[in-house]
């Protein structure tokens, strides 16, 4: 029996054209958990065959579909992976390395297109936007939120991820921040996808991603500041040279 080091979560919907050179192409001791999001071409059926995991979640969203693929992990590393063949899963080392030799904590493949249509420009100047933003927020040197990533699996579970749209990913690495967990960017291939796009491919998709994630942001930066009012209350409470201690 193959010893599995590493899940490789593959939130997919109608991705049976792509599933083939996806599944064949995972290194050893990785194991595939398809999470079937309502696909209507026989992509669970395919992937069961191909010697996938299976696991189906009714709720649509890429957060509902991966966050799935987590719980149903068992290996002590989850990596994530879109199933559309715009990655390489041969790339996964390069993300799962540094964690499995204890240099790091999250680490996100940084898109590096192939071909000059591998990245729509619109999809390509919101994720500049956001990278941007991120830096500036977290202090993270970042540059692409991107979809290969991989980290330890209680780790990622500890961060109790509750976004299940296309907030998840950057919900997951604002928890990461927050609980100042090491992370790390590395260089992945980017190449066109295989079928129709459900998010950056389309200008509809792009803005859905851009809401979803707009309003964590906020919700984020409302809980920065909630916090450091807390935090100025205790210390006016504690200093004795405030006009309360003083009277």
């Amino acid at each position: 029996m193959m010893n599995i080091r590493v899940d490789v979560v593959l939130p997919c919907l109608n991705e049976a054209q792509a599933l083939p050179w996806i599944l064949e192409r995972l290194p050893a001791g990785y194991r595939a958990i398809v999470v079937d999001n309502g696909s209507t071409d026989g992509s669970a059926d395919l992937a069961r065959i191909l010697g996938a995991y299976v696991v189906h979640e009714r709720r649509r969203g890429f957060g509902a579909a991966a966050h799935a693929g987590l719980l149903a992990a068992t290996a002590p590393i989850v990596a994530f992976c879109d199933a559309d063949a715009s990655m390489d899963p041969r790339d996964l080392p390069l993300v799962v390395d540094p964690i499995s030799a204890d240099e790091a904590d999250l680490v996100l493949g940084r898109r590096r297109p192939t071909t000059r249509n591998a990245w729509p420009p619109h999809a390509r100047l919101a994720n500049t936007y956001l990278s941007w933003r991120l830096r500036r927020i977290t202090g993270v040197n970042i540059h692409d939120l991107g979809p290969m990533r991989a980290a330890r699996r209680d780790h990622l579970l500890a961060l109790d991820l509750h976004d299940r749209r296309s907030g998840y990913p950057l919900e997951m690495f604002l928890g990461a921040a927050a609980a100042n967990w090491r992370i790390r960017e590395v260089d992945t291939g980017y190449a066109p996808r295989v079928g129709r796009s459900k998010v950056t491919g389309t200008v509809r998709g792009t803005l859905t991603a851009i809401q979803d994630m707009s309003a964590l942001l906020s919700a984020n930066n409302a809980q920065s500041a909630n916090n450091a009012r807390s935090a100025n209350s205790a210390s006016s409470t504690r200093n004795p040279n405030t006009n309360e201690a003083r009277s």
